[in-house]
């Protein structure tokens, strides 16, 4: 790795009413994280600088007025200033239209970098749904958004990643109810082959995939329910006809046991629904779990946590996550590169 050009990230900080400015601080406050990667950081100059103050602590960085070339030189970040409207103080701990739009205008400029090769990939603060909802977002997500934004017509789904395990879904942002209307042989198959693409991007050469099933005890042989017999039980087979390193369905109650400790079985594991991955995943780690913006053409990292209305402006958002986000990107941006 010493031998490869370092990856270029561009980042933002997120929602302005949220611990995302004192996050990013706090990253780019730690030395080994500006030697790891290129960094052009989108912001609003005063809300950087709030992010600092919060954090008490600082990081070097050149401010540049154009993006027509990035002229990285060393390891002190670039920053380029916030062009939007002038909205004077944002809100604090709550949603809004500025903190919506603020969000969505820096994301626009990290996408635009990372689209045209200019930036590798890029790594953003925690977003307020609401926020974005309020300044236009029509979509439930700002992972469909990206994609809209991208003119991406491919399949995609989010990633949750705590530190090198893996989870994917069929379905996301759905009501429990839908769930089983949603499921196929073609869907299950695609999750399974999207967190695959993306674990051996990340570095991983062979990965390992367990997939869950639907229904408790995997439905006990049909006794309460078919789908692991009907769809994902085949669409296992076919991925692994693909040659895709795939096993099960498992149970939901005893799929995630299997990927603890030095003798794990799996390296990612595929669920139906949001919250049988998420459960898991938050219990084992919360402060640490990263939102991978599975299948989108660049890649796209960000701490899985929120906005913490609840604790901003106090000096105590643990970087832990954003820290892993940042690795995560930059493994990714460099096998881009």
């Amino acid at each position: 790795m010493s031998n490869q050009p370092l990856p270029r990230l561009a980042m933002v900080l997120g929602d302005p009413a949220g611990i995302g400015p004192e996050l990013i601080a706090r990253l780019l406050a730690e030395p080994e994280v500006r030697g790891k990667a290129h960094i052009v950081l989108i912001a609003d100059e005063e809300e950087m600088r709030r992010g600092m103050r919060i954090a008490g602590r600082e990081f070097p960085y050149r401010r540049i007025d154009s993006l027509e070339s990035l002229d990285f030189v060393d390891d002190t970040p670039l920053f380029h200033p916030y062009r939007g409207q002038a909205v004077g103080e944002f809100p604090r701990s709550e949603a809004s239209v500025v903190g919506g739009r603020y969000s969505l205008d820096t994301l626009a400029v990290a996408l635009d970098l990372t689209r045209t090769g200019r930036t590798d990939a890029i790594l953003f603060g925690p977003l307020n749904k609401t926020s974005l909802h309020m300044a236009g977002m029509a979509h439930s997500d700002e992972l469909h958004w990206f994609a809209e934004y991208l003119d991406f017509n491919g399949p995609f789904c989010e990633f949750n990643v705590l530190d090198d395990l893996w989870t994917s879904r069929v379905t996301s942002h759905v009501a429990l109810a839908d769930v089983p209307g949603l499921l196929s042989q073609a869907r299950v198959v695609e999750a399974i082959r999207l967190i695959d693409t993306a674990l051996k991007r990340s570095g991983l050469e062979k990965p390992r995939i367990g997939v869950c099933g639907l229904n408790p005890h995997n439905g006990d042989n049909g006794s309460f329910g078919r789908e692991e017999l009907d769809i994902i039980g085949p669409a296992v087979q076919t991925a692994r006809e693909q040659g895709i390193d795939a096993d099960g369905p498992y149970p939901a109650d005893t799929i995630f046991l299997k990927v603890q400790g030095d003798a794990r079985a799996f390296d990612a594991v595929v669920t139906m629904y949001h919250d049988q991955g998420q459960i898991a995943i938050k219990l084992m780690g919360f402060s640490r779990g990263v939102t991978v913006q599975g299948g989108l053409p660049i890649p796209i990292t960000t701490p899985a946590h929120g906005t913490a209305f609840d604790i901003a402006g106090q000096g105590k958002a643990d970087v832990g996550a954003t820290r892993q986000a940042f690795e995560i990107a930059c493994r990714m941006g460099r096998s881009r590169r």
